[in-house]
């Protein structure tokens, strides 16, 4: 009876701890194994493939089978992308500049530290194209995919001046409703940065809907309800703020004015990514000390090696241990950082 309550109670504690499981398929076939995760917290940095924004990477086996699994993700949902490309990583840092990526698959979703998310095979064994999951927020980028495909079919239809204009007007209130209805105000900014992008032929009515529409305001408010603390919410503030602004200059002020204005945005764009960049530091730097703190003072000085690049024999000879020692506080390292090699160990620290 007393090894059955001792059963019970280590299952239990195994449960107790939130895990979150992302796993899927990719086609082994393409000769791509390695997949990524990300966290996007730039939503201005959603499509394409940004190396600083890969939190791990996994192996696919010989079925194609992948999984990301652990417990160090938010509580709160955030966006995450999974992608699979053809770089090595010696080519990602060039080939990934400005997120471009020409032999990249990718799927945003939104997740928490809790959420179990399976990407099965779909139709013809394609891949990505389907998202199952505990959480009913996962999918909206799927969603609104599928709504951006309809949007695309209609303006081919017929190729003409007059029938974008009159579908730029159509789709940019068809997408900002979608969004809304959603109920899932990151999802939202997915249309936010697509229709707000300068770029876009729809920027013109983003601007000419500024002035008067209350549903930017809304999407502030819930955001603000929904992540407080989140960047989601400090960037979307600080950009509309910018773009009211520029709205009101460009109204009033004449064009010398205007200059000012210019270098007003500038500076503020520069103290955003500056601090967009200290809160990263910031945030990297405690998460690091986090994980050091989980080691003895003895794996600590190892990893500090580790680290240098040195090898068992040379880190057993500076610490005047044996080199099965050496191998033995290794282990133990692996084992509480969750991961599987000195590689991944040093990726958590870089």
């Amino acid at each position: 009876m007393r090894f059955k309550f001792c059963i019970l109670a280590i299952l239990a504690s195994l449960f107790c701890e939130a895990q979150y499981s992302f796993s899927g398929f990719i086609n082994p076939e393409e000769g791509q194994n390695t997949v990524y995760l990300s966290i996007v917290e730039d939503y201005r940095k959603m499509s394409g493939v940004y190396s600083e924004q890969i939190i791990a990477k996994t192996t696919a086996d010989a079925s194609g089978f992948f999984e990301f699994k652990g417990n160090m993700l938010d509580a709160d949902n955030r966006i995450y992308r999974i992608h699979i490309d053809k770089c090595s990583d010696n080519q990602q840092d060039v080939n990934h500049f400005n997120g471009h990526c020409n032999d990249s698959e990718e799927l945003l979703f939104i997740a928490n530290n809790t959420d179990t998310i399976n990407l099965p095979f779909s139709f013809g064994n394609q891949i990505f194209c389907k998202v199952e999951s505990n959480n009913p927020k996962a999918n909206a980028f799927l969603k609104i995919d599928s709504l951006k495909n309809e949007m695309r079919f209609a303006y081919n239809e017929v190729r003409t001046e007059a029938n974008r204009k009159l579908n730029n007007k159509k789709w940019f209130s068809a997408l900002q409703a979608y969004g809304e209805a959603l109920n899932e105000p990151i999802a939202e900014l997915y249309i936010y940065s697509y229709l707000s992008d300068r770029s876009s032929d729809l920027h013109s009515y983003y601007v000419e809907d500024l002035k008067d529409n209350n549903y930017y305001t809304s999407l502030k408010q819930r955001l603000v309800n929904s992540y407080p603390n989140s960047t989601y919410t400090r960037q979307y503030i600080n950009e509309l703020s910018a773009d009211r602004y520029m709205l009101d200059s460009s109204i009033t002020n004449n064009e010398s004015q205007s200059n000012t204005l210019l270098y007003f945005i500038l500076s503020a764009s520069i103290l955003l990514n500056g601090f967009l960049v200290f809160r990263n530091w910031k945030q990297k730097k405690s998460q690091t000390k986090n994980l050091k703190e989980k080691l003895s003072k003895q794996e600590q000085v190892v990893l500090e090696h580790i680290l240098e690049n040195k090898t068992n024999k040379d880190i057993a000879e500076a610490l005047f241990l044996s080199v099965n020692t050496i191998k033995s506080h290794t282990n133990n390292i692996y084992k509480k950082l969750n991961v599987q090699s000195r590689d991944e160990a040093k990726s958590l620290f870089s």
